[in-house]
């Protein structure tokens, strides 16, 4: 199969061919009709990810069909048209059993602590508990465009932070986690404020549903200017970037009793940030939450939405690239990038 590799790490991925993945004995083997290029690829492919050992093939938002499934694979059958998400969990530990898979004991993460979706095909163990089945309506670069930005951002609204119709809801960083907040935040009945510094990205969450933007550039206190905004302040806010003023900001512009919930990764010197512990956790009691991924088990109310017209994860894709311009994709992160995701829609080139 023909797949993007790269053999060191922010060397440019080639497109070769390499084996096919082994079909475990309890997994499906899934030919990939689309796949996400995601900031986390990103985090792979410049090494701040410790997990990945090169060579590598990188991606985990795919979407494709099933050709074959291992002998203890009871619920999945070749030919359904599936994704997964990118944790893939055990299904059996006390984590798994709890309700939480998302943290399991025993997790692989595709693209990540094994071979990813920028291939033609790409395996997936313990496929009766991690494979979703797609909705007929739901096309595949839509499926892999909504991939882990979406799913993890409907996660961080409805599960973490439970958000309310009615509440102010402020997302820091509008790429494509934030975007896709922005979007679910509106269809959920929340008055979304979007923070950003790039213009474009925040005139693409106006399209999104966002009530008010709020350029971060030009903004001496970003988070004095959400509590204006917000008349108080919003009742959950986003760090959809993983940086340590954006967690600031995110926090500052909370109201009182106000809910912030991490997305995005903080890395290096930006993963362990001073916390104003007495003024803001202590004294107004906010909460500071954690979130990463979607179990299989939620996807069923994701689709619930997109069935019902309150979501098109279609509106967040801006390009579809061969899977040759994957490299080109990951290096455009290293600078500011064009708002929306890109997604791998042929797999010829």
């Amino acid at each position: 199969m023909k797949a993007a590799i790269f053999e060191s790490f922010r060397a440019p991925p080639e497109v070769r061919d390499i084996p096919d993945p082994d079909c475990p004995s309890d997994g499906a083997l899934v030919r990939v009709h689309a796949c996400g290029v995601c900031r986390s690829d990103w985090h792979a492919w410049s090494g701040s990810d410790p997990d990945v050992v090169v060579p590598h093939v990188g991606g985990h938002e795919f979407a494709g069909v099933v050709e074959r499934v291992g002998r203890h694979v009871q619920r999945v059958r070749p030919s359904d048209r599936v994704t997964a998400p990118f944790i893939l969990s055990c299904g059996a530990c006390p984590t798994c059993r709890g309700g939480d898979p998302t943290a399991c004991d025993r997790q692989d993460v595709i693209g990540f602590t094994r071979w990813g979706s920028f291939a033609e095909r790409v395996a997936v163990p313990r496929a009766d508990f991690n494979v979703v089945a797609l909705p007929d309506r739901l096309s595949a670069v839509a499926a892999a465009g909504m991939g882990c930005r979406v799913t993890t951002a409907f996660r961080a609204l409805a599960d973490r932070a439970r958000l309310a119709p009615g509440e102010w809801l402020a997302v820091h960083g509008c790429g494509g986690v934030g975007l896709s907040a922005v979007a679910l935040g509106a269809a959920m009945g929340a008055r979304v404020l979007a923070v950003d510094v790039d213009p474009a990205a925040l005139d693409r969450a106006t399209v999104l549903g966002a009530t008010q933007t709020l350029d971060a550039a030009h903004t001496a206190d970003v988070g004095a200017a959400v509590r204006e905004l917000t008349s108080g302040g919003a009742q959950v806010s986003l760090d959809a970037l993983g940086i340590t003023q954006t967690f600031r900001n995110s926090l500052y512009g909370l109201a009182k009793l106000g809910r912030h919930v991490q997305i995005g990764m903080p890395l290096d010197r930006h993963a362990e940030p001073p916390v104003p512990l007495l003024e803001l956790v202590y004294a107004r009691q906010i909460a500071i939450l954690g979130t990463r991924g979607m179990a299989a088990g939620r996807f069923d109310a994701l689709f619930g939405m997109i069935a019902g017209g309150r979501f098109d994860p279609a509106r967040l894709v801006a390009r579809t690239i061969p899977l040759s311009g994957v490299g080109e994709a990951l290096k455009a992160m290293d600078d500011h990038t064009s708002p929306g995701v890109t997604v791998v829609d042929r797999f010829d080139a």
